[in-house]
């Protein structure tokens, strides 16, 4: 008798055994259709690999620029996004730009569902572009000359919508995070805000237990190994040995929990998990000098924040040159790129806020409390949240007053405030931070700094090493059948080829699937067999996850004491002795251009008019709090949409906001005094104009405590007569730190 055709028996029988019987008939079916999903995983990796320019968006996409097709080829392109009947495009908004990492998987996780980055951005209204990749390089590809497209890429966005409200937002994933975080150095003329969302630009940076990642490089004796597999890739680098990398780091989910999760829930997870293994399995490759660069710059080397790497021209990267407001977004969940390695080059490249200011630069971050690093890009409730405040509120972001912040999500009640004035479920605050918000998330010790040291110097000279005595050995043996070869035997790629219809029992699991499928009886969620299936699942992840953490400490430990040796430092030049510090000083030029500005500003603190005394005003009330409310802007917004006459685009505005920010922190007292002066003898006027600034200023909470008090002085300096107008302003508190930037 067949398992389907199994009868539970009655009577006498113990509900034991019954239980038994229905859980054998659900798990015998079960693993038919898992088999089957894999069969089907497999089949769809084939299709997915065999098409010419493999991707994963969910949208329709109009082809802009092909990058082979430039003077120096890459092997990248850029399309429009066309937006699905039910979302309408406002083509005078910012547009947005949206690059995915080339990090050993295919293009199009950014917009691979209706609830991602590229899909909460055209709800929004912003006309949406995409920067995507073939799987194979052009030969001599380099990340320069990728860079040099991308900028060729993003003037043909900025030419497409002249009247635009700002330059464009643009959005690097991961590694793609890093390369535009070079090329906006380069090029600080083309961008709005960026976002760079589980970028790795601090590469050393992390705490002692944990994220284990860092370490790799130096226990493998540097960056010799990338260039020996490129090598045997007759000078390709397959991305499927970025993916292994990335699968070392959990084994539990790898070798088990992905696949438990199918089996499991077999009727209901498969489109899911297929959905997601299409792009998970499309694997592309990189030439040999793209991945050398970027193991020996960055994973290695990190030179990018210590402003080390050197363009073909003689530029230099210095990621203080960026001018566009940077929103870093991370999370402690991940495990790839941790809040230290995404936000510690702030700290490499500035001694405090007020230097932050001096050049010019906003810098807002949000830290999620667990998503993974994969969620930061895929999940939906990460997209419908962050990146959809981040979307709704980007013109926010754009004119901050320069400084550090804290993006910070607050969940809309029925007791919000003007809750009609916070777009979407959230409600998004910029909370204004310094550097020891950074440091307390914790760092390298000067003892580790050199460690790392070490291990980048190492990696040179095996690196040299391996250059001169087995490099030409290795070229002259490898051919391009066998490069080809080793590609195709990559045991990422067979797991999904040997599941695939190419293997002819795969026939058998598909007939039998299509019978388990008729007579499908999954288990009663009670069966008590059910819940040892998952006791027992609890207790290989438990394992799996006791072996890894054992493999971290050991890899700790194992890299800080042969890393650790003083004989080692002094054997590679190293001085054990030595406090090693990565952050620069200001360069002369930058300093006497500052100086310049502030002499420019100073003696331009009492121009202006109503507009300026206005915008002055509220900037200094509101500074008190420490903050910034989208309410607050969104007030602004509909008083300015109910002014007549000329109105100032949003870069006009942005500098505005700057300079008078700027005349606060200078002078703060002449800055105030001045005010009388900028405004209006219509008493009638003056009013009009500091009812319209307490609207914003209650437009998220009522204005009490220090904010009540500068509101009355201000009042004084229009005018009007209150009961707290007496204070003057010259009577004023220095600003506390943490407030100055709001």
């Amino acid at each position: 008798m067949s398992m389907d055709n199994a009868q539970i028996p009655s009577g006498p029988m113990s509900g034991l055994v019954a239980s038994a019987v229905e859980y054998m008939i659900d798990a015998g079916q079960r693993s038919v259709l898992f088999l089957d999903i894999m069969r089907r995983r497999g089949d769809q990796y084939r299709e997915h690999i065999a098409q010419t320019a493999p991707h994963v968006l969910q949208y329709t996409a109009e082809l802009i620029m092909d990058g082979r097709k430039l003077d120096d080829p890459v092997n990248y392109a850029l399309v429009r996004i066309l937006p699905p009947e039910n979302v309408e495009i406002d083509m005078d908004r910012r547009p947005f730009v949206v690059i995915d990492p080339r990090a050993g998987h295919g293009p199009g996780i950014g917009g691979f569902k209706a609830d991602s980055e590229i899909g909460v951005a055209m709800k929004a209204g912003h006309p949406c572009y995409f920067i995507g990749f073939l799987p194979d390089p052009m030969p001599g590809q380099t990340i320069e000359r990728i860079a040099r497209a991308e900028a060729i890429f993003i003037e043909k966005v900025i030419s497409r919508h002249p009247n635009a409200d700002g330059k464009p937002c643009v959005i690097g994933n991961c590694q793609a995070g890093w390369a535009l975080m070079i090329l906006a150095s380069l090029r600080p003329e083309l961008f709005g805000p960026l976002i760079i969302a589980g970028a790795p630009l601090a590469y050393w940076a992390g705490v002692r237990g944990k994220y284990p990642m860092r370490y790799s490089g130096g226990l493998l004796g540097g960056s010799w190994l990338t260039a020996l597999t490129s090598d045997l890739g007759a000078g390709k680098f397959d991305g499927a040995w970025l993916v292994q990398n990335f699968e070392n780091q959990n084994p539990s989910n790898t070798l088990w929990t992905k696949q438990y999760n199918v089996y499991s829930r077999v009727d209901t997870e498969a489109d899911r998990y297929l959905e997601f293994e299409r792009w998970w399995g499309g694997h592309v490759n990189l030439n040999a000098e793209e991945i050398q660069f970027i193991v020996d710059e960055l994973f290695v080397g990190n030179n990018l924040a210590a402003g080390n790497i050197e363009m073909s021209d003689g530029r230099k990267v210095d990621l203080r040159n960026i001018r566009s407001p940077i929103v870093v977004f991370c999370s402690k969940g991940d495990n790839i790129t941790p809040p230290q390695q995404a936000l510690n080059w702030i700290l490499d490249c500035y001694a405090d806020v007020d230097e932050i200011r001096a050049y010019g630069q906003t810098i807002v971050y949000t830290v999620h409390e667990t998503v993974g690093h994969l969620g930061i890009f895929v999940s939906s409730g990460v997209a419908k949240k962050e990146h959809a405040e981040f979307s709704e509120n980007i013109d926010l972001i754009d004119v901050l007053p320069p400084g550090l912040y804290e993006a910070t999500f607050d969940a809309k009640a029925v007791d919000t405030t003007n809750a009609d004035l916070a777009t979407g479920n959230w409600v998004m605050r910029c909370e204004a931070r310094t550097l020891d918000d950074i440091r307390a998330m914790g760092g390298n010790s000067p003892e580790d700094e050199r460690r790392f040291a070490t291990a980048k110097r190492v990696s040179e000279i095996n690196l040299e090493a391996y250059q001169k005595f087995l490099r030409p050995w290795i070229k002259g043996m490898v051919t391009p059948q066998m490069a080809e070869w080793a590609h195709e035997m990559h045991p990422l790629r067979l797991q999904y080829e040997l599941f695939s219809s190419k293997n002819p029992y795969m026939a058998t699991v598909k007939s039998l699937a299509e019978k388990a499928e008729e007579k499908r009886k999954p288990v009663s969620k009670d069966n008590p067999f059910l819940a040892f299936q998952e006791q027992m699942s609890n207790q290989i992840v438990h394992a799996l996850d006791s072996w890894r953490d054992q493999q971290e400490a050991l890899s700790e430990a194992m890299f800080l004491s042969i890393y650790g040796s003083p004989a080692l430092q002094a054997a590679v030049g190293i001085d054990p002795s030595s406090v090693p510090s990565g952050r620069r000083e200001m360069s002369a030029e930058h300093r006497a251009m500052l100086e310049k500005r502030v002499a420019e500003l100073k003696s331009r603190i009492g121009e202006g008019g109503p507009r300026e005394a206005a915008l002055r005003a509220l900037l200094y009330v509101g500074s008190a709090r420490g903050m910034v409310d989208e309410r607050s802007i969104e007030a602004l917004r509909q008083i300015r949409r109910d002014q007549e006459g000329a109105r100032m685009t949003l870069s006009e505005f942005k500098m505005l906001v700057r300079e008078q920010f700027f005349m606060l922190l200078l002078d703060r007292d002449a800055a105030l005094a001045a005010i009388p002066k900028m405004l209006p003898d219509d008493v009638n006027s003056r009013r009009r104009t500091f009812e319209a600034m307490e609207r914003v200023l209650s437009a998220s909470e009522d204005v009490t405590g220090e904010r009540a008090r500068r509101l009355g002085q201000v009042a004084g300096l229009f005018g009007i007569d209150t009961s707290e107008g007496s204070e003057r302003g010259s009577n004023v508190a220095p600003f506390d730190p943490r407030a100055k930037a709001s």
